[in-house]
């Protein structure tokens, strides 16, 4: 298992890596600039107002059904032909209490529009999720990793040719990205649709009331926790929004900076996406899943840490270099906002790790309290420091998040940190902000700086034993 998990997350990554970074960067970036921050601002907010209800689209289906597939194969074909119907009847009710909530919160017009767009689209991305939650939890890791890029490929070809392909004399419009969503969601549907039939065979869709409620009854705990989760996550920008007289500005603001971690984040979230069917697989079998864990805190916290640390020393050089102006308002937030990735790797591993071993009630409880939290700092902080507020707000709910869930899973599981690993992590932790600082003062290019400074700590990791590539590699080549 060790060999599998490792092999499909370096496939993983390798793909997405050759992907998205430039969908970030290359074409998300670019659309920004090129409808300017008012537009992509309102469109930022409307899309995560979208994204804080897309759990009515699931009500935990997807990670329940992730979880179940794994522990239990042969349901597949039954659960396939009920849940189809079930997804689209959610649908419905999704629509309906969106529009009433953006409706109750002021959004009219034009704003409604583009709503109704991106439901839509909420709709096709939640649907995908749940084909690919089969179609992984078939322990199909090659393929799933293949579907995670795929629709962000089509939107690349869309875009890039709306953006430079000279075929209209018409400003590029934020709802022409909008519908090159929609066309790539569908078509991603309908891939991933073909793949999970070719491998279970045709199967008639059916719909069973009794089965029906059983579903929902059951998958109501994982449905609570990811609303819980996207509000204090998500909700940010639309406080932004909201609260501030150009709050659509600061909005557009405060999503450069989120677009950066967002894209980190993917990485953390594809990876959680492999280790919840590996948990589950194991948790059913009485199997030790704390080598699992180490492996995976090794393979993706120390990186995060160091890309965590490294973004916000050389904040002002990176939102110079991608939106073309040196604010220090807009790099400030950026710095604050990027350290929450690391908080957020460690809720993708221990917090799938408790979902995977069914510690809903404790997630929920957390999840709840962080969104107390995340609230109530929120409203303090925004009106004081707008964006920077916004950015401090998420940085601490979500390294409440990690260090509940950390404490929670050690409890559960009886992990076991040594005092002589915990001393290492103290020296890497203290030691990567120093060569961050030293590197900083070299007067060098930046980029130059920011490589030599993750070589640097990457270096230093290994020394610590707390990264290491001879360990992955031997894991490959042995399947140990």
């Amino acid at each position: 298992m060790k060999k599998k998990f490792v092999v499909n997350v370096i496939l993983l990554v390798t793909v997405n890596l050759l992907v998205k970074p430039f969908w970030v960067f290359g074409i998300d970036r670019n659309i920004q600039l090129s409808v300017g921050e008012g537009a992509y601002g309102i469109y930022f907010a409307l899309f995560n107002l979208s994204l804080v209800l897309n759990i009515l689209l699931d009500v935990g289906i997807t990670n329940f059904n992730n979880r179940n597939i794994a522990q239990h194969s042969f349901l597949v074909r039954k659960h396939f032909s009920n849940l189809v119907v079930i997804k689209f009847m959610l649908a419905v009710g999704y629509a309906v209490i969106t529009l009433i909530l953006a409706l109750v919160i002021g959004y009219r017009g034009y704003h409604l529009f583009l709503l109704l767009m991106l439901i839509v689209n909420q709709f096709l991305n939640s649907f995908i999720l749940y084909l690919r939650s089969n179609i992984s939890a078939l322990l199909m890791f090659k393929t799933d990793s293949l579907l995670s890029v795929t629709d962000r490929i089509i939107m690349i070809g869309i875009c890039s040719l709306l953006l430079w392909g000279n075929y209209t004399d018409t400003p590029f419009r934020i709802e022409w990205f909008i519908f090159s969503q929609t066309l790539a969601y569908l078509l991603t549907a309908l891939i991933a649709l073909f793949v999970l039939i070719y491998r279970i065979g045709r199967t008639s869709v059916n719909f069973d009331l009794t089965f029906a409620l059983v579903i929902l009854k059951k998958s109501f705990p994982y449905a609570l926790l990811i609303l819980l989760m996207s509000v204090y996550n998500r909700m940010d920008s639309v406080f932004l929004e909201r609260l501030l007289p150009n709050g659509s500005e600061h909005a557009g603001f405060y999503a450069q900076g989120f677009r950066i971690l967002d894209a980190f984040t993917m990485f953390a979230y594809l990876l959680a996406g492999l280790l919840l069917p590996i948990f589950s697989f194991m948790l059913k079998k009485n199997e030790d899943v704390t080598q699992i864990v180490k492996l995976a805190s090794a393979f993706l916290l120390v990186p995060s840490f160091i890309g965590a640390v490294g973004c916000s020393i050389f904040r002002h050089d990176i939102i110079n270099v991608l939106y073309h102006h040196r604010d220090d308002y807009s790099a400030d937030t950026f710095g604050i906002l990027i350290l929450g990735y690391l908080p957020i790797s460690i809720t993708y591993i221990y917090g799938t790790l408790l979902t995977a071993n069914g510690s809903l009630r404790m997630l929920n409880t957390m999840a709840l309290a962080a969104v107390i939290l995340n609230v109530v700092l929120n409203i303090i902080l925004i009106p004081r420091y707008s964006a920077l507020g916004a950015a401090l707000s998420s940085l601490t709910t979500q390294t409440f998040a990690a260090g509940t869930q950390f404490f929670i899973s050690k409890r559960i599981f009886k992990i076991i940190i040594p005092r002589k690993v915990l001393l290492k992590i103290v020296v890497f932790i203290g030691s990567t902000f120093g060569i961050g600082y030293l590197v900083s003062l070299f007067g060098f290019s930046w980029i130059f700086e920011l490589l030599t400074f993750g070589i640097l700590s990457l270096l230093l990791a290994n020394i610590l034993e707390l990264f290491s590539v001879k360990a992955l590699i031997k894991i490959i080549r042995y399947n140990e």
